[in-house]
């Protein structure tokens, strides 16, 4: 059989990829993922009681919105490693924005604090157990997410599992938020941040051996 006959017969029963088929399953999976982080978040922690009134401090959009900045260009990256081919371009800056905004507001805060200020703005009162609270909130996204990603065809398995971790911490942090007691900026630069970035690392971790082809 010649080459050309092969290659033909190999594609005769293809057909072709809908468009849009990795934002499509990546808003599914966050559709899936975020209400059960939401109602994780409630069975375990329950949402704050004083949260109609927090609404109206600016810092607590800020924690709010960080996260919600960051998991949107999360999402671009991601769609965009989940096509082969696809180039992620200067999407990566839109990751890096709202963390970088972040931590120039917290420097700029803890500087202007007094000093006996200081080591309750960064410690408050619930930086042992924020991380982990974050990270385990972010799992029904994270799951969602390489469950897409198994259908879709990344090729770059690692960056995609990390991109995905990134993304399902950003969601678990947005959501934690609504149960969070903490406000100053210190705080959320290096605990929240840190709870973003632990299923980042896990997810770069997995990639490779479950988004292998």
């Amino acid at each position: 059989m010649k080459t050309d006959e092969l290659v033909s017969l190999l594609a005769a029963d293809t057909l072709p990829v809908p468009r849009r088929a990795a934002s499509r399953r990546l808003v599914m999976a966050l559709l899936v993922g975020v209400p059960l982080a939401l109602i994780l978040m409630q069975l375990e922690y329950g949402v704050r009681r004083d949260l109609v009134q927090v609404m109206f401090w600016p810092m607590f959009w800020m924690k709010l919105l960080v996260p919600i900045s960051l998991g949107v260009a999360g999402f671009v990256v991601l769609q965009r490693l989940a096509r082969p081919g696809a180039k992620v371009g200067r999407s990566w800056i839109g990751m890096a924005a709202p963390v970088l905004m972040l931590w120039a507001m917290a420097i700029v805060s803890y500087l202007m604090a007094p000093e006996d200020r200081r080591s309750d703005m960064v410690w408050g009162h619930t930086w042992r157990t924020c991380v982990f609270s974050i990270a385990e909130i972010s799992v029904p996204v994270f799951v969602a997410a390489l469950v897409a990603l198994r259908s879709l065809a990344p090729t770059r398995p690692a960056w995609a599992g990390a991109i995905a971790g990134a993304m399902s911490g950003a969601s678990g942090a947005a959501v934690y938020a609504l149960h969070c007691p903490e406000l100053t900026a210190p705080f959320l630069a290096i605990w929240y941040v840190a709870g973003m970035a632990l299923p980042m690392v896990v997810g770069a971790l997995l990639g490779p051996r479950v988004l292998r082809w």
